[in-house]
């Protein structure tokens, strides 16, 4: 019903196809940049830093996506008529339980993975606390960061996982799609740059563990919960000379990085755990119709939440 309720008599794939050719082109552009850069993301993410502080290069690689969120939002109202509510869940309102759930169930999992790898091996960070830029740290990303995991959700788990189904009349044909793009965008990352090709396997798969639990809990709530806590506690506990987001965290990661079993864990272990707790707690049945079922298109399905303000 989820990707169902997205349909109208006027619906067009036309309409869906400015975003993902914006997103595309911007993807590659920032892949073309790294090329020119011979592939160092790294000594490009030093340098910015080095000419306008490590806070600056924060903010601004943050408040980019939070615009572009706003602006996805206000093209599906206005261009597409389809309320925000439609967009991010199957029930009536928004399930607030379900995203703090989410997010409080994976923030201890990632916070204490964290603390028991500083505990395991202690050489390999250096204490990073400083407690006026933290507090300002703390401040800006309780705002920044949900506001960019949600552009994240929403355009991909969102709406291109509509469109896409709609267009198809598939369902795994977009769990599919999104998980895979969701996992290139972030090809130009200074951790790729740094470990490899090899880490995509992990954005891609964290792509399809937001997908599954999407499609099956017909919403956006539980995805939405967790990639803010995944985001939130990296930012706020842990940085490192080769992350995407550099801050003044608790911790630095001072080890040379490999994609080796902690790019594995999550997937093969942490993210399986995670489902079926989800699916205990929430009752998930028809894991086969919900995962690779057909799109029915029926009057029914219409959607019934357009905004006419």
């Amino acid at each position: 019903m989820y990707i169902e309720q997205a349909y109208s008599k006027q619906f067009t794939f036309a309409k869906y196809l400015p975003i993902p050719i914006f997103l595309f082109v911007l993807m590659l552009l920032n892949f073309l940049i790294l090329l020119v850069m011979d592939g160092n993301s790294e000594k490009l993410m030093q340098d910015a830093i080095e000419q306008q502080g490590e806070m600056s290069i924060f903010i601004q690689s943050l408040v980019f996506l939070d615009v572009l969120l706003v602006a996805l939002l206000f093209y599906v109202k206005y261009v597409h008529k389809q309320s925000i509510l439609s967009l991010t869940t199957s029930r009536p309102q928004v399930s607030w339980k379900r995203i703090f759930f989410a997010f409080s169930l994976w923030a201890v999992i990632s916070g204490g993975s964290i603390l028991l790898a500083y505990y395991q091996e202690p050489e390999n960070f250096e204490l990073n606390f400083r407690l006026k830029p933290f507090l300002i740290l703390a401040a800006l990303s309780v705002i920044l960061i949900p506001m960019q995991t949600s552009f994240e959700e929403y355009l991909f788990r969102g709406y291109l996982m509509q469109g896409i189904g709609i267009a198809t009349k598939s369902k795994l044909f977009p769990l599919i799609f999104t998980s895979v793009l969701f996992g290139l965008m972030h090809i130009s990352n200074p951790e790729v740059g740094k470990m490899g090709y090899l880490i995509l396997v992990y954005y891609i798969g964290t792509g399809f563990f937001l997908g599954i639990i999407t499609l099956m809990d017909e919403g956006l709530e539980l995805s939405l919960g967790f990639h803010a806590a995944n985001n939130l506690v990296a930012c706020l506990l842990i940085t490192s000379d080769w992350s995407a987001l550099q801050t003044p965290s608790v911790f630095k990661d001072l080890s040379e990085p490999s994609a080796g079993f902690d790019v594995l864990l999550p997937i093969f272990i942490f993210y399986p755990l995670l489902l079926i707790v989800f699916a205990k707690v929430y009752k998930w049945t028809n894991w086969k119709d919900k995962l690779a079922g057909k799109v029915v298109l029926t009057e029914k399905n219409e959607i019934e939440a357009i905004d006419h303000e």
